[in-house]
């Protein structure tokens, strides 16, 4: 297995918990996507591929109508995405993504947050680099042959395919998310769900003392509204 895959195996720590946490964070994108490309799924793939993961998350047509309808008012609110970069404690790479309607209080949450486990918010750039920006689909993987869906999809900038869940998982370039969209709607190959994802380069292990230290800041940036997703560099040990 490669690289997308460790990484999606180490990810699966306690994170997102609760439904509640769930739906806000669906809710946002809905917001995010309808203020792009407006509220026609049709003619909107990132608006269509947030339906497609709030369906998987079980989240009630109901809801995310009503969010598409709100968002469709002019006089609503946005939310604008920010990414944060820092180091935790022993030295290990973190990356926050948030979407905040309030970003004054967002930076000093997130500051907070640095602050209290002797950590350091750096400056744009400061870590991205540490990190490959990928996007992932989710398919059925009834009859499905991994290995030829690699090849079929690989002239589209799939990179990494494996089964997850019992599901099929196919991993590209952060780029290559239209063109891989569009081609799996084209075959007909029902999309779960889809995403983006910061996979790092490398990661750090450390004593578990030390890495209890690194999840308490994770813990945190994770239990705040505003944040999206967190990733970090540390080898996690179970």
């Amino acid at each position: 297995m490669g690289r997308a895959f460790e990484f999606r195996k180490a990810r699966k720590i306690k994170r997102w918990s609760t439904m509640a946490k769930i739906f806000t964070r669906i809710g946002k994108d809905i917001v995010m996507a309808v203020k792009e490309g407006g509220p026609d799924p049709d003619n909107n793939s990132r608006l269509r591929a947030v339906i497609q993961n709030a369906k998987a998350a079980n989240m009630p047509k109901e809801n995310v109508e009503r969010a598409i309808k709100k968002a469709s008012d002019k006089e609503s609110g946005d939310f604008k995405e920010v990414m944060f970069e820092g180091y935790a404690p022993h030295g290990i790479a973190i990356l926050v993504e948030t979407a905040t309607d309030n970003n004054n209080r967002t930076v000093a949450n997130i500051r907070s947050y640095f602050n209290k486990v002797n950590g350091n918010l750096g400056t744009a750039g400061s870590v991205e680099f540490m990190f490959d920006h990928s996007c992932n689909f989710r398919i059925h993987a009834s009859g499905l042959d991994p290995e030829e869906i690699e090849l079929e999809f690989i002239d589209f900038g799939v990179e990494e395919v494996f089964i997850d869940d019992d599901n099929i998982l196919l991993y590209a370039p952060f780029e290559s998310f239209g063109e891989v969209q569009k081609e799996l709607e084209n075959k007909n190959f029902k999309i779960l769900s889809s995403g983006f994802e910061r996979i790092p380069k490398t990661t750090k292990p450390l004593s578990r003392m030390a890495q209890k230290d690194v999840l308490q800041l994770i813990e945190r940036l994770e239990e705040d509204d505003d944040v999206q997703n967190v990733y970090h560099t540390l080898e996690i040990k179970e």
